[in-house]
């Protein structure tokens, strides 16, 4: 039995009616159009398409040679032939994995809602084919894609040469680092691509937000074009809508699309200006793996009760990183957090344990710690690999802002947080001012572009995105360092009241005093766009959860 749960784990969300019929219609030009729909589910782009050709005046008795579907699951394809025929259309239904549908066939449209499943479910044979049928179109894809992106290029493959490409993609299409090879494919196949994008969720199943793709005609696009609306209703309206136009770079992200022209023309030139990535103050890394944060990370009592030394355990920033509220995790505030519970050290003995870190390694190997993957690969099982010590940390997970704050406590990191180690000649000023002067509007609405929004709306950063993080340069806050210095007080009390507009519009007074106030205002306006946006879809995940 096909079970959501099922459904789930091979990444099948069946589409509203709105989505199916408003891609249909758009890609079926002509009563005498052959349509495919790879992974068919239950066929509801199959149904959209022989009502549009029904509509077109197509002949019934060449529809079961119009339309087409290719489905890996049997009782999916079964349950689609018996809604078609149902419907009064004789459609063929093929049981195969798409990637092993032969590559001869062409169609005029070709419509539907890839599976989408993240790499780390989506490997074996399935990702080689997936693979393979995007390397034979000339796109390498990374090991890290998911499954949508080599059904994009393989889609591809079977249109005709003026054919229409209509599908249903995750958001992430703009932004994922491994996307960036279907990006530059999509402008390079065909000669038009256009984008819709929903500023409410439209799959009530899942927390993924996503895009229409739509793209036609045969090579050299030089731009791509983006349309927002409401929701799936909204969809009425899009024929009469205007159309933006946007260019990127090489590699660039596609995120930009999300916010006005002119906005993102005056980002780019401030940060030309007065911003270098972070990436060139230091180097941004993970922090270590314990293979179970219950066992190795430990409260003050903990501690105690265990009877454990201060030879036997380490000073570590604890787990999550709600603790990252202010500029600076000081001794004093590390202690604080000691004293209220937190798990601020790190079982880390000496070459040498002491008899009471010796129960407590027998107690682990009995609890069968010791069998967890990341413990039993290495020797001893005890001793978590530390990272270097850095210099800043950096939360990557993030509900509004990534935050960079100072390692004056010397603690160490595990890896629900980065660290940053600053270039010597950099160290220093880094330390103290980095964290005042990246909260500026120019460096937050740089993270809303670099990252991506991921489930619950949360902002995330990949180390290499982190890495692109538009920060103050070196020699503008060298310029201006008086002055951030004499307001790190008062930032440091807006930060601890949660006033984070108050705090960015004093480091904006300093860092961006010669940009024009309604330059400034498009800056933050613009990021407003995108950080609502993640907002949004935050709150729509809790409104179902809870109803």
């Amino acid at each position: 039995m096909d079970t959501q749960s099922n459904r789930k784990a091979r990444g099948a969300f069946f589409t509203p009616a709105e989505i199916s019929r408003y891609l249909a219609q758009w890609a079926i030009q002509s009563a005498n159009d052959v349509v495919l729909e790879p992974s068919c589910g239950e066929a509801s782009f199959l149904l959209a398409a022989g009502e549009r050709l029904r509509a077109l005046d197509a002949r019934p008795l060449i529809w079961s040679s119009q339309l087409h579907g290719v489905e890996i699951h049997e009782d999916s394809a079964i349950a689609a032939q018996a809604l078609l025929r149902d419907a009064g259309f004789d459609a063929s239904v093929t049981v195969s994995d798409f990637f092993d549908f032969d590559d001869r066939q062409k169609f005029d449209a070709i419509v539907g809602n890839p599976p989408f499943v993240r790499y780390q479910q989506f490997s074996g044979a399935a990702r080689t084919k997936s693979l393979e049928a995007a390397l034979a179109q000339g796109v390498r894809l990374s090991g890290l894609a998911s499954s949508w992106a080599g059904f994009v290029v393989k889609a591809a493959q079977h249109l005709s040469a003026d054919g229409r490409l209509a599908l249903v993609l995750p958001a992430e299409l703009l932004s994922v680092s491994y996307a960036a090879e279907v990006r530059n494919f999509l402008l390079r196949r065909f000669a038009r691509v256009r984008l819709i994008m929903f500023e409410q969720r439209v799959f009530p199943e899942v927390l993924e937000e996503v895009v229409l793709l739509l793209a036609e005609g045969t090579g050299g696009a030089q731009c791509f074009e983006v349309y927002q609306t409401r929701d799936a209703q909204s969809l009425k309206a899009v024929d009469l809508a205007h159309w933006t136009e946007h260019e990127p770079a090489e590699g660039e992200k596609w995120t930009p699309a999300l916010v006005a022209k002119s906005a993102f023309a005056t980002y780019r030139e401030v940060a030309a200006r007065y911003f270098e990535e972070l990436g060139v103050w230091g180097r941004t890394y993970l922090g270590a793996v314990t293979g179970n944060n219950k066992y190795f990370t430990l409260t003050a009592d903990d501690v105690r009760k265990n009877g454990l030394t201060q030879a036997d355990v380490t000073a570590i920033s604890p787990p999550g990183s709600r603790h990252m509220r202010g500029l600076t995790l000081t001794e004093a505030a590390w202690k604080e957090l000691l004293r209220d519970g937190s798990r601020a050290l790190l079982f880390y003995p000496g070459e040498k344990p002491s008899a009471a870190a010796l129960r407590y390694i027998r107690a682990g190997e009995q609890a069968n710690v010791s069998d967890a993957y990341k413990c039993r690969v290495r020797s001893p099982w005890w001793r978590v690999p530390l990272v270097e010590q850095p210099d800043l940390f950096l939360t990557y997970m993030n509900h509004d802002r990534p935050r960079l704050v100072t390692n004056t406590a010397k603690a160490q990191i595990l890896n629900s947080i980065y660290g940053v180690r600053l270039m010597d000649g950099r160290r220093s000023i880094g330390r103290d001012l980095l964290p005042v002067a990246t909260l500026n509007s120019v460096t937050l609405l740089g993270a809303e572009i670099v990252g991506r929004a991921y489930g619950g709306g949360l902002l995330k950063m990949e180390p290499r995105e982190a890495d692109l993080l538009p920060v103050p340069s070196l020699d503008h806050i060298k310029s201006v360092e008086t002055e951030l210095r004499a307001i790190k007080p008062q930032l440091a009390k807006h930060l601890r009241h949660g006033d984070v507009e108050a705090a960015v519009q004093s480091v904006d007074a300093i860092l961006l005093a010669e940009v024009a106030n309604s330059d400034l205002k498009a800056l933050r306006a613009a990021r407003d766009v995108l950080f609502q946006r993640r907002r949004a879809r935050g709150k729509n995940g809790e409104d179902r959860r809870s109803s």
